[in-house]
């Protein structure tokens, strides 16, 4: 940590000039980028100016070359910004920076922290090397915003419990809509298949094999699979999906539907009894918040946050990453109970309803950044 840097005595309620570094487009499907997206859109509506910072993406090693680009150097240090955020998968561009920034006196910096690139699944060795560039990005910030208290926990695992942050829970009422409890009812009073949902992106990591594993495992009238998510960012995967598939003849039980607007998941969302999200690892997972709110119980992996939102055995089931045997289990339970079922949506529902939503999530984002004015 270093010198606190000040805003020129800022009121609370007064506009604040933001910039926001990201790589890529704002409008990419994943969690980290709608939380972005969501937090800018707030921010705007309080009369704040937020300028994004789009950075393309490339390899890592030419991620690193930017600290001594000469252009995001001049965009950055030329800009008048009361507060810079960076979102931290750009952590490998900033890292040194940053440090140039902050002896030239600068606006304070602020990490938007979704999840470590060291605390992914993949080497050990790896992952050294990744922690190492993040610790140093880490210790070139003024504060950090956390989506998680796991994701918080992490972060001082890196670098030591005396950075100033906050968590800042996502928002659970993007998609505009919800359930009644009496929709609640009908649901999962309906005769048939147990309709189960993934969504997420396809890759690796979100565990979609694990889930076809499981239920392959079931009786075939007894389930019914959709998947939203995008179907090219893993092309190699989504072959491996499909030859999986294939291979168990349940090509009529499975519906790979692709990435998807904002209404046609709600429409999924109501029509489907349980959420299955199986990751290796997620730092929070909006979708299981999603779920919840359309009376969905979620199983979800130890791995990770979800324990921060998922109470086992009475909003979902929490399984040990790549364990299909136990999802199988929990599938089987909330097909032939469906009176448990019923009541497990219920308290996801309820649960998903005290849960911050996107303005005081913002909101309290907001006056964390206005307190680094020093």
């Amino acid at each position: 940590m270093g010198k606190r840097h000040h805003l020129g005595g800022l009121p609370t309620g007064a506009a604040v000039r933001l910039g926001l570094v990201i790589y890529g487009s704002l409008d990419t499907l994943t969690g980290g980028y709608l939380y972005d997206r969501m937090v800018i859109e707030h921010l705007r509506r309080h009369g704040d100016e937020v300028e994004v910072i789009s950075l393309p993406w490339r390899t890592y090693i030419q991620h690193l070359a930017d600290n001594v680009a000469g252009a995001l150097w001049r965009r950055l240090s030329q800009a008048r910004f009361d507060i810079l955020l960076q979102d931290e998968l750009n952590h490998p561009s900033l890292v040194w920076l940053n440090r140039r920034l902050r002896r030239a006196g600068r606006c304070p910096i602020v990490a938007i922290v979704h999840l470590l690139r060291c605390s992914e699944p993949r080497a050990a060795w790896q992952n050294r090397l990744y922690r190492w560039v993040e610790r140093h990005y880490l210790q070139s910030v003024d504060g950090c915003i956390y989506n998680s208290q796991t994701t918080r926990t992490a972060v001082e695992g890196v670098v030591g419990a005396g950075q100033p942050g906050v968590v800042v829970y996502p928002g659970g009422d993007h998609l505009g809509s919800s359930m009644t409890p009496e929709q609640i009812v009908a649901r999962a009073r309906q005769p048939g298949p147990l309709h189960i949902l993934f969504l997420g992106n396809l890759s690796p990591v979100k565990g979609l094999h694990t889930l076809l594993q499981a239920v392959n495992r079931l009786p075939p009238d007894a389930w019914r699979l959709t998947v939203i998510g995008s179907l090219t960012m893993a092309p190699g995967y989504v072959r491996r999906i499909r030859r999986q598939i294939a291979r168990a003849g349940v090509e009529g039980q499975v519906a790979l539907l692709g990435a998807l607007p904002p209404a046609e998941v709600a429409t999924h969302l109501a029509r489907c009894h349980v959420l299955a999200g199986p990751s290796l690892y997620e730092a929070f997972g909006i979708a299981y918040l999603e779920a919840m709110r359309f009376g969905m119980p979620v199983v979800a992996s130890t791995a990770g946050a979800a324990h921060e939102l998922i109470t086992p055995a009475h909003t979902g089931f929490l399984i040990a990453p790549g364990d299909a045997e136990a999802l199988t289990q929990h599938l089987h339970t909330w097909q032939c109970q469906r009176e448990l079922l019923l009541q497990m949506g219920l308290a996801a529902r309820q649960r998903a309803m005290t849960h911050p939503t996107w303005a005081e999530s913002v909101g309290r984002m907001r006056a964390f950044l206005l307190s680094l004015r020093g």
